[in-house]
């Protein structure tokens, strides 16, 4: 067995190969990202960038290589337990909202701290503040289906950030938002990560949302093409993002 990653990596990938259905997607991908910090995974779109994610977020079992979580390995996870690595350490949030249809925008967000055990008033709490924030707070109470799709992309952001998750990963989160809307987006995830020391791993096909982050690779054709470098945070200053009644909610 191969020696566990260094302690300041909460996640480490050594050697990852994946293929979907025979066509090659990533080809001995290597990378440590650190805790805290907060990484683009650049590359035009077909590069590797959702099917890295998918690997580090134990979405999708490597074909080959290593992937550790907290100097624990995740490569060896059955379906069970990286369905429960996702679900108690993770947050997630794609270019599609996926936002359960039967439950109002409150009750979507407040819906993983209750499944973490948080107590109702905690996690309507937590749900109602983070709702605000992205300035959705008015649709609380409304269902996804009366939404459009930019409210419902922020209520996506809104859940994944409630119950301050250790890791968030964003596979292209503004997709569906015009510039202001992307700017505020990704300062609100980036400044959350920051407070509260929460590492964001962001994959974006965006040249303009880098400046948002800590440090940057590039994927071409499942292949990283650079080293990482740091990047220049500009406008992407970290802000006070904490209340009690969501600090509470931290595992």
């Amino acid at each position: 067995m191969s020696a566990a990653p260094p302690d300041n990596d909460v996640l480490w990938a050594r050697g990852i190969v994946k293929s979907h259905h025979g066509t090659p997607a990533l080809r001995g991908i290597s990378i440590g990202v650190r805790e805290g910090e907060v990484l683009a995974v650049t590359g035009p779109r077909g590069s590797g960038k959702s099917t890295l994610l998918g690997c580090l977020s134990a979405l999708l079992p490597v074909d080959k290589g290593e992937v550790w979580f907290n100097s624990a390995p995740v490569h060896t996870l059955g379906r069970a337990g990286r369905e429960r690595l996702r679900r108690d350490r993770f947050g997630f949030v794609g270019s599609e909202p996926h936002l359960v249809p039967e439950l109002t925008a409150r009750e979507n967000v407040a819906l993983p701290l209750l499944l973490a055990g948080a107590g109702n008033k905690a996690a309507y709490t937590a749900a109602d503040e983070w709702l605000e924030r992205l300035d959705v707070g008015e649709v609380a109470r409304q269902r996804p289906e009366r939404l459009v799709r930019s409210q419902c992309q922020r209520i996506a952001v809104a859940r994944a950030l409630a119950p301050l998750p250790p890791v968030v990963f964003a596979d292209d989160p503004t997709a569906p938002l015009h510039r202001e809307a992307s700017d505020q987006v990704l300062r609100i995830l980036t400044s959350a990560a920051r407070s509260h020391q929460l590492t964001l791993v962001l994959a974006t096909h965006d040249p303009e949302l880098v400046r948002f982050a800590d440090r940057a690779v590039a994927l071409v054709d499942g292949r990283l093409t650079a080293p990482a470098a740091p990047v220049r945070r500009g406008t992407a200053a970290p802000g006070t993002a904490s209340a009690s009644a969501v600090s509470a909610t931290r595992r």
